[in-house]
């Protein structure tokens, strides 16, 4: 009897969060059916001629057998890495491979990727050193000072200095030194970790105003690659890092076709020869300190907007979405449109195109996710649902 070619793709996930819950339902509208496969409390195991995948209550060897294409949503880094590998070891096509995996776990693997390929990015310096090392005899040789010397050699001090960890996510442990001793002190908070294995990874200051950009690249196999036209921007003068989860606000901005040009660029660099990917690209427009509106007036419309979003913020803490998810998406998406209907919302995001186009060749791009979120704000508010390029590029690869 012949083997039967395996067909089915496969959702690989830790936990079923919103954006796999939205996968889900994506693929339910699609007509597209999924094995789902989960990927921490199991026990995957190796022997002579065979594998096994199994859970305390379940065995799902012979789903994972059946599969075609995985669709790789661990959101632990490492775990990512290593279904990827195990996956494609396993004779499976992955979204993403486990080589774009390796590029992305690594800010600085990223950017040297962009580097060759005459990308746009901020300077960017990497000292392969820990800020101590312990003797034999557990005595400890600081090299702080000597790390920070090596910086202000390369970045300017006056301007700022950003030390970030090499795998880190969400703005985590992102310092803005202004001093040499802040810049000292950084370092020496820098400590060896999961999200930063071993130096020090550090860029000049991007004066990028109050705003950046999340930007979606994807591509199936058989096509060229696409940047979505709209990004999301992340605003806000709550912190120098815009990132969401410090309480900054979300917008939708028309890209020029310079940007998605490079985006696409972006995309070719990470991918390598890959037939079929998804990336989230984060980027930043170096405004300068010449600004068209005053900080003020625009934290005014700031403060507006967010009183217009406690709406979303409200149906996001809703934990009806674990019971009843198709029901909370609909409120979901009616208070996403309630928000970007209100008039802050429309002069921010005006004041941000109006930004983007005049800077647009100004423009550096620091950051890849392999894994992006996406179902709230990327899908509502820059208007594509990452699970149709994921779920289409894992049907062109069958």
């Amino acid at each position: 009897m012949g083997c039967k070619e395996p067909m089915s793709i496969a959702l690989l996930y830790e936990r079923s969060e919103n954006d796999e819950m939205g996968i889900k339902l994506t693929a339910e509208e699609l007509g597209v059916n999924l094995t789902y496969i989960p990927f921490r409390k199991i026990a995957l195991a190796i022997y002579k001629n065979g594998y096994s995948v199994k859970s305390k209550g379940k065995d799902y060897s012979s789903a994972v057998n059946d599969v075609a294409v995985v669709l790789n949503r661990a959101q632990s880094k490492n775990r990512r890495l290593f279904a990827s590998h195990t996956m494609e070891t396993f004779g499976k096509k992955v979204i993403n491979p486990s080589l774009i995996e390796f590029e992305c776990y690594s800010k600085l693997r990223t950017l040297l990727h962009f580097w060759a390929w005459g990308i746009p990015i901020p300077k960017t310096v990497y000292v392969p050193c820990d800020p101590y090392d312990t003797t034999r005899d557990g005595k400890k040789i600081h090299n702080e000072a000597d790390i920070a010397d090596l910086l202000q050699k390369e970045i300017a001090l006056d301007e700022g200095i950003v030390i970030k960890p090499d795998a880190g996510t969400h703005g985590n442990m992102i310092i803005l030194s202004k001093n040499r001793e802040e810049l000292v002190t950084n370092i020496q908070e820098t400590k060896p970790s999961i999200i930063n294995p071993v130096g020090i990874v550090a860029q000049e200051f991007i004066q990028k105003w109050f705003y950046d950009l999340r930007i979606i690249v994807f591509k199936e196999k058989g096509k060229a690659p696409v940047c979505h036209p709209v990004a999301l921007a992340r605003g806000g003068f709550k912190d120098f890092r815009t990132n969401t989860y410090l309480g900054n606000l979300v917008f939708d901005v028309a890209l020029p076709m310079n940007i998605r040009e490079l985006a696409v660029k972006c995309g070719k660099a990470l991918s390598k020869d890959h037939e079929a990917w998804v990336f989230a690209l984060d980027a930043m427009i170096n405004v300068g300190k010449t600004q068209p509106v005053d900080d003020d007036v625009l934290k005014q419309e700031l403060d507006k907007a967010a009183v217009a979003f406690e709406k979303v913020k409200k149906v996001k803490a809703d934990e009806t979405r674990l019971r009843d998810f198709p029901s909370w998406n609909t409120k979901l998406e009616a208070a996403f449109k309630d928000y970007m209907s209100t008039e802050p919302y429309a002069k921010v995001k005006r004041v941000i195109e109006e930004s983007v186009e005049k800077n647009k060749h100004e423009i550096v791009f620091h950051e890849a996710n392999s894994c992006p979120e996406f179902w709230e704000q990327t899908r509502l508010i820059a208007g594509i649902n990452v699970a149709v390029p994921l779920i289409k590029g894992a049907q062109s690869l069958i």
